[in-house]
């Protein structure tokens, strides 16, 4: 995937919304998380995904295990908690893949804080992630992404 449009790869996500504790992610329930820039997803990436999971890409089109497996490569553009000792996928609930995605084709995620729970040692998240592609009237993917943020 090239690098996404006005980021500076080398930084942290500037435009992400950010919380200084785990703690602070329970008072944030509802709140919009953000849109992150574009990024062109390139079909040498589309092979080597192909090519790594043996999944097979049918009449041009992604894969939708690779375009959910992007949306943890912009979950830290849109979710920060660097008062945490670590943070960890924890997996997902619902997951759709309403439109297709081709080779070529821009996206961006934007994000929801849809839930926030204490649990031993940490607090567990579920941010629902929409993955849009450039030009399309539905999404990509939506899913919910459960992490968990260690204190």
């Amino acid at each position: 995937m090239s690098a996404v449009e006005g980021a500076d790869p080398q930084s942290p996500a500037s435009g992400a919304a950010t919380f200084g504790s785990p703690d602070d992610l329970l008072g944030a329930v509802g709140r919009h998380l953000g849109t992150t820039g574009w990024a062109t997803l390139e079909a040498p990436d589309v092979t080597r995904f192909v090519e790594a999971t043996a999944t097979p890409a049918t009449g041009g089109a992604v894969p939708p295990l690779m375009v959910l497996s992007l949306t943890n490569r912009f979950l830290p553009e849109l979710l920060q908690v660097p008062g945490a000792s670590n943070g960890v996928n924890y997996g997902t609930g619902s997951v759709r893949f309403p439109a297709e995605v081709r080779a070529g084709d821009r996206l961006r995620a934007s994000a929801r804080l849809c839930e926030a729970v204490e649990v031993p040692g940490g607090v567990q998240t579920t941010v629902e992630i929409t993955v849009e592609v450039d030009g399309s009237a539905q999404p990509a993917c939506v899913v919910e992404s459960l992490s968990r943020w260690m204190r």
